[in-house]
């Protein structure tokens, strides 16, 4: 096994087309690292890369202590496993999990092992005669990384394995690859424009945008603390909420104002945020994540100074919760990086005339709320995010932390 490093590693086009910018990152030993992003960010040419598929233009990139830059992919001691499976149909499934191995000479014991033991640990022992026609999608995609697993290399590559399986199947398969990756200990770099599935696998993750690192950081991290405005709307489901606000503040308190409404914010979260008394009487983005609003009908406690006035547009009964949808007489925020949030999202128009914003909320299962009608959700202010309208930077502390380094 062997830790993967991208030093200033960058992918330059003939026509001058920066795929991928002076990319720093260390995946360690054993480590599933997951690089994420919308489409054209740059994690499949970060991972091309590394599998020697995309020329090197700048900098260092290392698999162990070796620099590979210009190593062919044959001799990297990788496995990649893509998203089209990529199986011979005319072989059974033994044959194609064996075919790599028997071009490198293995011997037909080893062989035979090897195989064997794929089969049993990927569930494919009663496939082994079958030709892929003859099996489901998921059956093909864990033949696929039968093929890797056989080859015992150093690293792992994934390209959006599951991108051609259903909703059910992927829930499913995205568990046993994150259980095979445990249980194997493989370096493993797992490219997705899923969030849901980076959140989900990867002990870090890697936010891209634009050929570059936003943030590396454990899915947690990544959700609770974003560095910009890009990974607060991008890591989540629905995605984060952003509005245009002011923040106010006299006598010792604080409080930030949504177009029509005012909601007090409690000392918990500015000593938290130590940097927003800087922001007093100045615009910044607010940023309410769907699942920290309630129906205040289905709330014990909803002070008036923690609600906002809504219509409702849309209601969405999912059993376990009810994802409403519906307008606030506020200002969407109108930054760059909300806009290309948008807009990878299919959102044509982000608020209506600028004066009011579609939210979205995770609320009860019980909540009575209708279409068409007002309703008032209370806000969990404690989890509150605010961005920094010019820079797109969350606001913490004093100095910026937790970017692409940490």
């Amino acid at each position: 096994m062997a830790a993967v490093t991208f030093d200033a590693v960058s992918k330059v086009y003939p026509d001058g087309t920066r795929a991928v910018s002076s990319i720093d990152l260390e995946v360690e030993d054993q480590e599933l690292m997951v690089l994420v992003g919308p489409s054209g960010c740059g994690k499949t040419t970060a991972l091309r890369m590394v599998a020697g598929l995309e020329e090197v233009s700048e900098g260092r990139l290392r698999i162990g202590d070796r620099v590979v830059n210009d190593v062919p992919s044959r001799d990297r001691d990788i496995a990649m496993v893509f998203q089209s499976y990529a199986l011979y149909p005319h072989l059974s499934v033994y044959e194609n999990i064996a075919f790599g191995l028997r071009l490198k000479k293995v011997s037909k014991q080893e062989v035979d092992r090897r195989v064997q033991e794929a089969a049993r640990v990927l569930d494919l022992e009663p496939w082994l005669k079958r030709k892929p026609r003859n099996l489901s999608g998921g059956q093909r995609q864990r033949v696929a990384m039968g093929r890797a697993i056989v080859r015992e290399p150093a690293a792992f590559l994934m390209d959006e394995p599951l991108s051609n399986l259903d909703a059910k199947l992927r829930v499913q398969m995205r568990a046993e690859i994150a259980r095979l990756q445990s249980d194997l200990g493989v370096t493993t770099i797992y490219v997705t424009h899923d969030q849901v599935e980076a959140m989900t696998m990867g002990d870090r993750v890697a936010v891209m945008r634009r050929g570059e690192l936003q943030q590396v950081a454990p899915p947690q991290e990544l959700y609770d603390r974003p560095v910009n405005l890009f990974v607060g709307g991008f890591i989540g489901s629905p995605a984060m909420n952003m509005l245009q606000g002011t923040l106010e503040g006299a006598d010792g308190r604080a409080a930030v104002r949504l177009g029509d409404h005012v909601l007090s914010l409690p000392q918990e979260l500015l000593d938290e945020r130590p940097a927003l008394a800087a922001y007093v009487g100045r615009e910044l983005v607010v940023g309410i994540r769907p699942e920290d609003m309630e129906d205040a009908g289905c709330a014990d406690d909803a002070p008036e100074d923690r609600r906002l006035r809504l219509k409702v547009g849309l209601r969405e009964a999912l059993g376990s919760e009810l994802v409403v949808h519906a307008t606030l007489a506020a200002p969407p925020a109108q930054t760059e990086q909300v806009k290309e949030l948008a807009e990878d999202a299919g959102i044509a128009n982000l608020g209506r005339g600028g004066s009011e914003t579609t939210v979205v909320g995770r609320f009860s299962p019980r909540s009575s709320v209708r279409e068409g009608e007002a309703a008032e959700a209370v806000v969990d202010t404690r989890r509150l995010h605010f961005f920094d309208p010019e820079t797109g930077l969350g606001i913490y502390d004093a100095t910026p932390t937790g970017g692409a380094d940490s």
